[in-house]
């Protein structure tokens, strides 16, 4: 014989009494005209779904052999990926409109493919950011690698954050593996995974080809990466992104000021052009310290916000 005491029965009618009122409002919910509106609202915002690839795929000039499995699906990897990292594919989008004009720029002075603009998207998502290795800017640099190519890094100047002295160094970079392997996507990879790395596989593979050579998990990416960006950003609304031409970030305007001496406050420096200390710094994150102590000799180029660039006027005192 089973004995149920008093705490057993009054569990079991808690129970009872939580399923009932589940139940319930389950039953109201599916007879709702609200509920058929809400599902209808669910199956379309979480509708996800493959992007179909162009049938013809560059970079830098040089075709992505896509009738290879293994490079077909790389690419739609990335591509799923940006499609669905939908917070900061949207803010790569809108940065892209900023500093690709600077970039760009750069890359024609040095006679490197336009497409090598897409690296930085790649590197850091155009931003400042610093890796957990220490790789910092634009272009994502080591600091004995900077300093060893000629850099100013230091505790009051650190030229890894100036998006135009950067880009020129991963020019220099890219032309001379250019010159190394006789094409682009190898000479774009090698800036990834590093020239000695791609050369210990060359040989290991008997392949001179980046889409033939197994690589590294990151370097294997990293065209393919950056191609997905080059797809994303150059025709958002194909890959679910609608963003309209007003919502993209503007490039900054700004004049330059040249400056070969020792600046003691940059906040009286800043007033002096009529901004302030943050958009000093903002503009010249290359800044490290809130004073300049210059090499000797040497001049230095600080941007200035131009006039309307952002609004600077003193808001009205309440009445």
């Amino acid at each position: 014989m089973i004995y149920f005491n008093r705490k057993t029965i009054l569990a079991a009618l808690i129970l009872a009494g939580i399923v009932i009122i589940v139940l319930s409002v389950t039953q109201s919910f599916k007879g709702s005209g609200n509920s058929s509106q809400l599902k209808g609202q669910a199956d379309t915002t979480y509708l996800n779904k493959p992007y179909k690839l162009p049938e013809t795929v560059t970079f830098a000039g040089e075709k992505m052999p896509l009738e290879n499995f293994d490079t077909r699906e790389s690419l739609e990897r990335e591509i799923l990926t940006s499609a669905y990292r939908h917070s900061s594919t949207i803010l790569i989008i809108k940065r892209a409109n900023r500093y690709l004009p600077v970039i760009e720029k750069i890359l024609r002075k040095n006679d490197i493919p336009d497409d090598f603009k897409y690296l930085a998207a790649a590197e850091s998502e155009y931003s400042n950011m610093i890796s957990p290795a220490g790789a910092t800017g634009f272009w994502q640099i080591m600091q004995a690698t900077g300093i060893e190519q000629g850099m100013e890094i230091n505790s009051v100047i650190d030229e890894r954050y100036d998006v135009e002295k950067s880009t020129q160094f991963a020019c220099d970079y890219f032309r001379k593996s250019y010159e190394r392997y006789g094409n682009w996507t190898l000479a774009a990879a090698s800036y990834n995974g590093g020239r000695a790395a791609i050369d210990e596989q060359i040989e290991i593979q008997g392949q001179n080809n980046y889409y033939d050579l197994l690589l590294s998990e990151e370097t294997a990416r990293y065209i393919f990466r950056a191609v997905a960006y080059k797809l994303v950003i150059s025709d958002p609304s194909s890959y679910g992104f609608v963003i309209e031409e007003n919502e993209l970030y503007p490039e900054l305007k700004c004049r330059e000021v040249k400056v070969d001496t020792a600046i003691a406050n940059f906040s009286k420096f800043a007033e002096q052009f009529g901004t302030n200390y943050k958009m000093l710094k903002l503009l010249n994150p290359w800044l490290r310290k809130p004073y300049l102590t210059p090499k000797p000799s040497k001049e230095y180029i600080i941007r200035i916000p131009e006039e309307g660039m952002r609004n600077t006027e003193k808001p009205e005192p309440e009445s």
